[in-house]
């Protein structure tokens, strides 16, 4: 269920695709189905709409994005079902090894 004052991702990102990028519709298909996007959702939205962006832009961007508890136990459950280390996941979804350290002293 969409909180109250979250945008309607999945409204904004329809509008983009239809708008400028119509070749990458069906590609993001799976995605603008779904009844609400999680900040995982959103995060492999931008990376097929945009494509993967330059470091200094990655590393501001990474400064403002909030995880939900459910995300951050999907990534750590994506950790342990690939056998990932802390190192490793960070890279693929973009965080720091700090964050995962205290994620996993948190959660597990």
């Amino acid at each position: 269920m969409k909180k109250k004052n979250q945008p309607d991702y999945i409204k904004i990102y329809s509008d983009i695709i239809h708008q400028k990028f119509p070749h990458k519709k069906e590609e993001c298909e799976k995605f603008l189905t779904k009844k609400s996007l999680s900040a995982i959702d959103i995060l492999e939205l931008n990376k097929r709409i945009f494509g993967t962006k330059d470091y200094e832009v990655n590393k501001m961007n990474q400064k403002l994005r909030s995880y939900s508890k459910s995300d951050i136990l999907r990534i750590l459950d994506y950790q342990k079902s690939n056998k990932m280390k802390n190192f490793q996941v960070a890279e693929h979804f973009g965080l720091s090894k700090n964050t995962m350290t205290k994620w996993k002293k948190m959660f597990i």
